[in-house]
């Protein structure tokens, strides 16, 4: 790409190890406006934006790309996540995050507590490069055509 927004090279098993961390759950809708707020204020550029189903990205987001993100997944998750609480999206550290994971309100299964089968995040933000974590996992089509549309 040539704007230093290249990183390393994917590293598996740190990017698993991070994946499989502890992580904070956002349980109130003001918690995630303010990890929204954290992230806005960065202006590293050095966030992978990652849907699962889709190849791993291999550049970081630009600022625009991850404020657009930002706003488009919030108003989807407020939309189809009836509830009065957020606690479907988990941050490493809630206020300096380097790793997000986003459930999909309509594939949550268990994700939080203990299952032999959790369900994958719909998206990841990490300041680690990704790597496929998809074998197997299919993204429905009208997701699919919410995240193209968003980077269109």
């Amino acid at each position: 790409m040539g704007d230093g927004r290249e990183l390393q090279e994917p590293d598996q098993a740190t990017f698993l190890n991070a994946f499989r961390g502890s992580f904070t759950s956002t349980l109130r809708w003001h918690h995630l406006d303010a990890l929204w707020e954290i992230l806005r204020a960065d202006t590293a550029e050095d966030w992978y934006i990652y849907a699962l189903g889709e190849p791993p990205p291999a550049e970081t987001s630009t600022r625009e790309q991850l404020h657009r993100f930002i706003t488009r997944v919030d108003t989807l998750l407020r939309q189809e996540h009836g509830e009065d609480y957020c606690g479907i999206v988990y941050a490493d550290d809630l206020k300096q995050p380097g790793f997000i994971k986003i459930y999909d309100p309509n594939n949550l299964g268990v994700t939080c507590g203990y299952s032999d089968n959790p369900p994958l995040p719909g998206w990841i933000l990490s300041k680690l490069r990704p790597c496929d974590l998809s074998a197997g996992f299919h993204l429905p089509g009208n997701r699919k055509r919410w995240w193209r549309r968003l980077f269109r």
